[in-house]
């Protein structure tokens, strides 16, 4: 395990809407109110024709192949996330989402195109004196958090 320390900064109400893209929204917002790390919490709907990211294609392979599923109706979401700046600076959102509809719940990760379907609602809790960084692993592809 690696950690860092942050103190608590602004806290931000965000009402996304019909038609946004989750990640660009939030990272864009970020970008203009000058916040470099943030957790947040976000719940309301995702629109048919979504991707999001459902895990690799294989657990252990040599070479780490995202599989994505396209949402093929409105679901109802609930996720948590983090945002912090990669190696050039910039804030880039990792968020996961539950996407449920009826009985069965889709859980994944947001950065291939989620949707807003009418409504989301995130609450931005601003991370200030952090040293947080994503950084790229060669081992897996992934821009890791480090600390």
């Amino acid at each position: 395990m690696k950690y860092s320390e942050a103190k608590s900064g602004r806290v931000f109400v965000l009402r996304l809407e019909d038609g946004d893209v989750v990640h660009e929204v939030i990272e864009s917002f970020a970008r203009k109110q000058g916040i470099m790390a943030a957790s947040m919490i976000v719940l309301g709907g995702a629109d048919a024709g979504s991707t999001i990211v459902t895990g690799p294609e294989q657990g252990r392979a040599p070479i780490i192949v995202p599989k994505t599923r396209v949402l093929d109706n409105v679901h109802e979401v609930a996720g948590t996330g983090t945002l912090f700046p990669d190696e050039a600076g910039t804030p880039v959102l990792h968020l996961h989402m539950a996407c449920g509809r009826g009985g069965s719940t889709i859980t994944g990760c947001v950065r291939n195109g989620v949707r807003v379907w009418h409504v989301m609602e995130v609450i931005l809790y601003e991370l200030l004196d952090s040293t947080g960084k994503r950084k790229k692993d060669r081992a897996t592809g992934f821009d890791l958090l480090v600390p």
